[in-house]
């Protein structure tokens, strides 16, 4: 009998055909004469968690940064909440940012600033509140992602990397969006860490009804709390599905990744 070393899932229910949050058709995005994403086709649904993978350099942080508006794009549609995001005038723009957080992979924390500083940051951007409310709200963000609250004052360079990740965390929960982009979350974490975050993840999509694109390399992940998985590959989506019909889906990477020597699947953990 196989030892049962991965993280167990997360009971979630069954996701629902839901209208897509995000929607991203014919995209093209390159640097000079290296074109990374051509055609791509995407959606994300609303309430969903979509863990989204692909071989290292395809492209995924590209994706999320171009939907972001981080990085141009040579053609293509990105619709969110069903507004084309060309046709937004920049007040347009401002409003669909407020509704969405980011959690990038390192943290990127100000160091300069402390935990509670750092999550206020979006709300002195884009909010008008008094200092008693906005200290009040962090405080309050930074008690949701599970940290002590005498950790609001402490700096980036005092803080461990899980504590990084929950303030970074923190932060984009800051104006309480309905859209959470997460970029490698469980990189650099121990297991017990990484199981932890997840837990952490599944609770506040639930309790606070996100939808979350999460890019990740994390199997147990995948398994545990993602609703569907879309893959990147050749410049495209190879496939969208849910975990069973991506260890189903006969492409050779999807094989590779499912079904390698690192692939739950091939010790019989399920």
């Amino acid at each position: 009998m196989a030892l049962q070393t991965a993280r167990p899932p997360i009971l979630r229910p069954a996701a629902t055909r839901a209208p897509a949050v995000i929607r991203v058709r014919g995209l093209v995005v390159g640097f000079e004469a290296r074109t990374v994403l051509d055609g791509l086709d995407l959606d994300v649904r609303q309430g969903e968690v979509l863990g989204f993978v692909g071989p290292s350099g395809s492209g995924k942080s590209v994706l999320t940064r171009a939907v972001l508006g981080l990085l141009p794009k040579q053609a293509g549609t990105i619709e969110v909440f069903g507004l084309d995001l060309d046709a937004l005038t920049i007040e347009g723009r401002r409003a669909v940012e407020r509704r969405w957080g980011v959690l990038f992979q390192f943290g990127a924390l100000f160091s300069s600033l402390t935990v509670k500083q750092n999550v206020q940051m979006p709300m002195r951007e884009h909010l008008d509140l008094s200092p008693g409310l906005m200290e009040d709200l962090a405080r309050l963000k930074i008690e949701m992602v599970g940290l002590k609250p005498e950790v609001a004052d402490l700096y980036p360079s005092e803080l461990s990397g899980g504590m990084i990740k929950r303030a970074a965390l923190a932060r984009a929960l800051s104006l309480d969006p309905e859209i959470l982009f997460l970029d490698e979350p469980t990189s650099g974490l121990d297991p017990i860490g990484a199981a932890e975050f997840d837990e952490l993840i599944a609770t506040l999509q639930k309790t606070l009804g996100l939808t979350v694109f999460m890019v990740t390399h994390d199997l147990d992940s995948l398994h545990a709390i993602c609703d569907r998985v879309a893959a990147l590959g050749d410049k495209r989506i190879l496939a969208a599905g849910t975990m069973d019909e991506m260890l189903s889906a006969d492409h050779p990477w999807l094989r590779a990744y499912f079904h390698g020597k690192r692939g739950r699947a091939a010790v019989g953990v399920a």
